[in-house]
């Protein structure tokens, strides 16, 4: 990713959040379970499997989904 798209996409996160801490707690949890469930996709794949696999990073993904409103979240309280 360049490094503008990149800057732009932190920008447009406290649109999405109240603050940035928070912002990166989410996209964190959601990096954590975007990796895990790839991860499970992998060991269930055989040799010649077609499966597609998204390689993109899943920090990338975590905030692309963030600042796409695919992800919600809430607090215990």
């Amino acid at each position: 990713m360049e490094d503008k798209t990149f800057t732009m996409l932190m920008k447009n996160l406290d649109k999405v959040t109240a603050n940035p801490y928070e912002a990166v707690l989410v996209a964190s949890r959601r990096a954590r379970q975007l990796n895990t469930n790839r991860l499970a996709q992998m060991e269930m794949m055989t040799e010649d499997s077609e499966e597609a696999i998204d390689y993109r990073k899943v920090t990338t993904q975590a905030i692309e989904d963030m600042l796409k409103q695919k992800i919600r979240y809430h607090y215990k309280g």
